[in-house]
C-alpha cells in the first residue's frame, strides 16, 4: 500500500500487526485494563489482546472513562502500539496525551478519514509515523508533524500555563491547551460547574494521576460534583468487597474530595438540585450524563473524557468548541419512529440503543415522539442506551427536547430521513437480551442511578408481593435519591420486599460479592448495563421492562421472549 497521510492527533512511531474492525470500541467496558483483552461481546475483536497491536477502529464510543483505561494499559505495558482511526476521537487521544504529559510515555494516534481507513482492512502489518500510515517496508516522506493552530489565550490563561497558580493548574492547562488545539478551538471559555467521571478506579494509574494533583496543591475553581465511584464508600467493607479494590478505590474518591469536589457520587447528576439550566456552559463527563445535560436540560457541554474533566475544573476554563457552540449542536442525521401500540418502558432504551448504532458519531434528530410525552426517566433510559453505542454527545427529540420545537430548528432541510421499524427494535432486543437461560439469580436495576420516581414506581410494583429466595434484587442510586426515597416511604417498601440498595457506585463497576458468585444469569431494564454487563461481570444478561423485572424477582424466571408489542416484528425485512 502507498503511504497515506492522515491527521496526526498524537505524534509518534510504531509498527506491528494490525487489529482492524469496522465498529467503534469503548475502552471502558470493552477492554480489560488488567489484561488488554477486548471484553465487549458485541464487538468483532472480542477476545483479542491488544498489547503490541496497531488498533484500527473508526472511532471510540460509549464511556468517557476510555481515556483512563488507555492510560492504565500504557503504563502497564499492555496497550496497543498505535491507534489508527477513521475520525478523530478525543477520549482516546486524551489518554495518550495524559500519559505523555504526566508520565513520559505515549502512543501515536492518527485519523485517516473513512476511505483510507477502510482500505486497511486487508492489511496484516502496518507502520505509523507522525501521521503517516503505510506498509512497514515502505519509506515515509520526511514531513514535519502537524503544527497546531494558534490558540488565543487570555493573560490569566497564560499565567496559569506558566505556573503562576501552582503546578497542578499548570499541568491541567498544558493538557487543556493540547485538547483545545486538537478540537480546533480558537479560545477558551468560562464554565459554571463540572461533573467528574475520573473518580472511577480503573487501576493504579488513575489513582497516581489524582494523587499527583493533590500533592501539587490542586483545588477546583467551580462547583464540582463527583460521578459514581467503584465502591459504596460507606458500606464496602460490610458488603464484603475485597480490600484490594476497596482501599485504592476509596483513596481515589478521597483524592478528588481533597481537590474540592462534592462527594455526590452519582452517575445521574441531573437529579441533583445543582443541575444546570438551558444554555449554561458546563463541563460534564460520564456518557449518559453528558447527553442528558445537552439534550434534555439544554445545557452546553462536550463529551469530556476522564482527566480532562478535572483539568477544566481546576482551571475553570474549557475549549470553545463542539457542543459549546450553536454550530456544534446541529443534527446531522434524522430518524422517524412510530410509537408501537401497547409499548412498555423497554421501548426507550431499545430506541436509544438502535439510534446509537445507526448514528455512531453524528448528532441525531428524532421525529415521531411529539405526542408521546416521555418522562424524565424515559429520557434517561433512552440517553444512556444511546450513549452506549454512539460517540455523539447530543440528541434532539423533535417536539420534546428544548432546542428542537421543530425539525427545522436543529437540522438542515436536505437531510435524508431514516425510518425505524419495529423489526429494528426487535434486533436491538436480540442484542441486549443475549442469554439463553430463563432462570435468573440477580435482577440489576439503577444504571444510570435510580430516581426517586423510579423508586416509587418499583415500590408500587413490589407492594404485596414477595421476592423469590433464590433471586437477589440490587438497586444502585445516589445519596440524595436514597434520602428522598426514605422520606416518601418507598425505601422501606423496597427493603421489605427484599431489595438491596447500594449507594455511591453503579453497575458498570460492581462485581462479586454484590454480584453473587452463584449468579449465572442477570436481568436488567438498562440498555447500558445489558450491553456492558456480559464483559464486565462474566455473566449472561437478559433484558426486560421494569414490571417484567419485578415478576422475575418473584418467580426466578425471565420472560420467555420479547414483550407482546415487540413479538410480532417481522425480522425478514
Amino acid at each position: 500500500m502507498a503511504a497515506v497521510r492522515g491527521r496526526c492527533l498524537v505524534a509518534g512511531h510504531a509498527r506491528g500487526r494490525l487489529a482492524w474492525a469496522p465498529l467503534g470500541l469503548s475502552f471502558w467496558g470493552g477492554v480489560d485494563p488488567a489484561s488488554g483483552r477486548v471484553i465487549d461481546r458485541h464487538h468483532p475483536l472480542h477476545g483479542l489482546e491488544l498489547a503490541g497491536r496497531i488498533l484500527a477502529i473508526p472511532s471510540g464510543r460509549g464511556s468517557c472513562t476510555g481515556s483512563a483505561v488507555l492510560l492504565e494499559l500504557l503504563l502497564a505495558g499492555r496497550g496497543p502500539a498505535a491507534l489508527v482511526l477513521a475520525e478523530p476521537d478525543e477520549i482516546l487521544s486524551l489518554g495518550a496525551i495524559v500519559a505523555e504529559e504526566l508520565f513520559g510515555c505515549s502512543l501515536p494516534v492518527v485519523s485517516l478519514g473513512a476511505e483510507a481507513f477502510a482500505a486497511l482492512a486487508e492489511r496484516d502489518e502496518i507502520a505509523v509515523a507522525d501521521g503517516w500510515v503505510g506498509a512497514p517496508e515502505d519509506p515515509f516522506p520526511a514531513t514535519p508533524v502537524d503544527t497546531p493552530h494558534e490558540l488565543q489565550l487570555s493573560a490569566t490563561d497564560r499565567a496559569k500555563l506558566a505556573g503562576a497558580e501552582g503546578q497542578a493548574v499548570q499541568a491541567a492547562m498544558k493538557i487543556l491547551v493540547r485538547m483545545a488545539q486538537l478540537q480546533g478551538a480558537r479560545e477558551l471559555l468560562d464554565i459554571t460547574q463540572a461533573h467528574i467521571d475520573g473518580c472511577i478506579y480503573t487501576g493504579p494509574a488513575s489513582l497516581a494521576f489524582a494523587q499527583r494533583l493533590v500533592a501539587w496543591g490542586g483545588r477546583v475553581r467551580v462547583p464540582t460534583s463527583l460521578n459514581a465511584v467503584s465502591v459504596d464508600q460507606r458500606r464496602w467493607r460490610e458488603q464484603g468487597v475485597d480490600p484490594a479494590l476497596g482501599e485504592p478505590a476509596s483513596a481515589l474518591s478521597e483524592a478528588y474530595v481533597a481537590l474540592g469536589c462534592r462527594p455526590t457520587f452519582t452517575c445521574a447528576p441531573y437529579l441533583l438540585d445543582s443541575a444546570p439550566t438551558l444554555g449554561e456552559q458546563v463541563v460534564w463527563a460520564e456518557s449518559n450524563a453528558v447527553v442528558f445535560a445537552n439534550s434534555v436540560l439544554g445545557a452546553r457541554t462536550q463529551k469530556y473524557a476522564d482527566f480532562l474533566d478535572i483539568c477544566t475544573a481546576l482551571t475553570g476554563r474549557a475549549p470553545r468548541a463542539g457542543c459549546h457552540l450553536d454550530s456544534g449542536r446541529r443534527a446531522a442525521k434524522v430518524f422517524r419512529v412510530s410509537m408501537p401500540a401497547g409499548h412498555d418502558d423497554a421501548f426507550y432504551p431499545l430506541l436509544g440503543y438502535w439510534i446509537g448504532l445507526r448514528s455512531p458519531t453524528r448528532i441525531p434528530a428524532v421525529l415521531g415522539l411529539e405526542h408521546a410525552q416521555p418522562s424524565r426517566d424515559d429520557l434517561k433510559a433512552f440517553g444512556a442506551a444511546f450513549a452506549t453505542t454512539s460517540a455523539a454527545p447530543l440528541f434532539h427529540l423533535v417536539g420534546v427536547t428544548p432546542e428542537a420545537p421543530t425539525l427545522a430548528a436543529v437540522a438542515a432541510p436536505e437531510l435524508e430521513v431514516e425510518d425505524i421499524e419495529l423489526a429494528d427494535l426487535r434486533r436491538a432486543w436480540a442484542e441486549l437480551d443475549s442469554a439463553t437461560s430463563r432462570e435468573v439469580q440477580l435482577v440489576a436495576l439503577g444504571n444510570p442511578h435510580f430516581s426517586a420516581e423510579e423508586c416509587q414506581r418499583l415500590a408500587e410494583l413490589c407492594r404485596g408481593r414477595y421476592k423469590h429466595p433464590g433471586v437477589a434484587l440490587v438497586i444502585t442510586l445516589g445519596r440524595d435519591v436514597r434520602e428522598a426515597a426514605g422520606r416518601n416511604g418507598s425505601l422501606a417498601e423496597l427493603e421489605a420486599f427484599g431489595a438491596q440498595l447500594v449507594g455511591d457506585t453503579c453497575w458498570c463497576m460492581l462485581g462479586e460479592p454484590l454480584v453473587p458468585p452463584q449468579a449465572l444469569t442477570l436481568l436488567t431494564n438498562s440498555g447500558k448495563f445489558a450491553h456492558y454487563g456480559p464483559g464486565l461481570t462474566g455473566r449472561e444478561l437478559r433484558f426486560a421492562g421494569l414490571a417484567a423485572c419485578v415478576e422475575a424477582a418473584c418467580t426466578g424466571l425471565a420472560p420467555a421472549g420479547p414483550p407482546a408489542w415487540l413479538a410480532s416484528a417481522d425480522l425478514s425485512r
